[in-house]
Formats: C-alpha cells, sequence, structure tokens
C-alpha cells in the first residue's frame, strides 16, 4: 500500500538534517559575530586598513579550521560513546534476556501501554534480537542505531559556514579602502547578514522570523560589541 507523504517535511528528506542546521546556523553566526568583533575592534583601535583586513582573513582562517576540527572530533567522540553504549547493551540483551525483557515491558507501561500488551510486545522484541537492542537503545539509552552521525560531514559543514558568515562584516573593508567608511559599512550588513541567518533558521523551525532573526541581531551585537570596546580598551591601554 502506498502512503503520501508530504515531501517538504524535513524529516522525510534526512532524518540528521537538524544536526546539520545546527552545524551551519552555529558555523554563519559565529563567523559573522567573531569576525565583526574582531575586525571592528582591531579598526577602531589601529585605523590601518592593511591590518584591519589581515587580521580579519587570519581570525576566518584560524577559527574556521579550529571550529571544523572541534565539530568533527566532537561529533566523532559522541558517536563512539553511543556505540560503546550499544555493544553494552548488545552483551546485556544476551547474559541477562530475561532481566532485558522485564526492564522493556517497565518501559512499554511507563509510556501508557498496558500491562498485558506490554508484555506481549517486549515477548516479540525479544525473538528478534535487533528488534530488541533497538527498543533498548531506543527507550532506555536514547540512542538511535539507525541515526548515524557523520563528523566529517558536519565539520566541513561547520568550517565553510564559517567562513562563509565570517566574509561578510570582512567584505565592506575589502570594498573601502577609508576605514571609517568601512566600519560604517560592516555595521550595517552584519545585522542584515543576522536577520537573514534567522530567516534561513525559520524555513525548517517554522517560527516567526522576524523574532528570531531580531534576536540573532542582539545577540550577536552583544557579543560584537564586546570585540569593540576590547579594541578601543587596547588603544587606550596598549598603544597609548
Amino acid at each position: 500500500m502506498h502512503i503520501e507523504r508530504n515531501p517538504n517535511y524535513i524529516h522525510h528528506k534526512d532524518p540528521n538534517i537538524a544536526r546539520v542546521i545546527r552545524e551551519v546556523v552555529f558555523g554563519m553566526e559565529d563567523g559573522m559575530v567573531s569576525t565583526f568583533g574582531a575586525v571592528t575592534g582591531i579598526a577602531a583601535a589601529v585605523q590601518d586598513h592593511y591590518i584591519v583586513v589581515l587580521s580579519g582573513l587570519v581570525v576566518i582562517g584560524v577559527e574556521s579550521i579550529s571550529m571544523a576540527i572541534g565539530s568533527y572530533v566532537s561529533n566523532k567522540s559522541e558517536r563512539a560513546i553511543d556505540e560503546r553504549k550499544l555493544d553494552e547493551e548488545r552483551a546485556e540483551l544476551k547474559q541477562f534476556p530475561e532481566a532485558e525483557k522485564e526492564e522493556l515491558v517497565g518501559m512499554y507501561v511507563k509510556d501508557g501501554w498496558t500491562q498485558p500488551l506490554a508484555e506481549k510486545m517486549a515477548e516479540e522484541a525479544s525473538q528478534k534480537r535487533e528488534l530488541f537492542l533497538q527498543e533498548m537503545a531506543y527507550r532506555e539509552l536514547k540512542v538511535f542505531p539507525d541515526h548515524k552521525q557523520e563528523p566529517l560531514k558536519s565539520g566541513v559543514a561547520m568550517g565553510v559556514s564559517y567562513i562563509i558568515g565570517g566574509a561578510i562584516p570582512l567584505i565592506p573593508y575589502l570594498l573601502f579602502s577609508n576605514v571609517s567608511t568601512a566600519i560604517v559599512a560592516s555595521l550595517v550588513v552584519t545585522p542584515v547578514g543576522l536577520m537573514g541567518l534567522g530567516a534561513l533558521v525559520t524555513r525548517y523551525s517554522k517560527q516567526p522570523w522576524v523574532k528570531i532573526g531580531v534576536e540573532m541581531v542582539l545577540l550577536g551585537g552583544t557579543a560584537a560589541a564586546v570585540g569593540y570596546f576590547v579594541g578601543q580598551m587596547v588603544e587606550k591601554v596598549i598603544l597609548g
């Protein structure tokens, strides 16, 4: 029997899409905010076009690699931990099948199934090794055996997203040699970029894009302001 499904529902496209979106949003937001805060602070302190551009490129280059590696390592570690949990659960199912079956019955009942039906379901699941493991993994460990994480994909998404996000506040400094003009232009395009990122998020979350966009701008603006004032302090304390 063919079942009609809405192709626009994201969980029908890719069960891991939420993880990819998280990496993209995190990377782009951090790229915009970190780069904007850094170059604005440096520009305010030194007023040297060449130094500002060079510093921005260094920030984007180093941070994008760092973020990509961090995402890759963290996702790989999480996958390794999940695999160990599954191995341990697989061993328990083999050594203590009755105890595990009783545990599954208890979880079914806790979820709202009647005791007789829970016992029947647990008995059926226990007869099929992979189904038994899948049920215990999902209900006890909150691990989904079929949803394999892709650390490399997450790392690349994070790194590329950071570069794209970081380029937005830096572009004005590539277009305008006058640092003061570039600061103003960067101050304009960065909030627009954050609003656009918020709108991108709502395409999947279905939340009001204005609300998320404004939230992005406020949070990002706060972080960027810190970078600016640090730059001012550097100018006064170190450069005199």
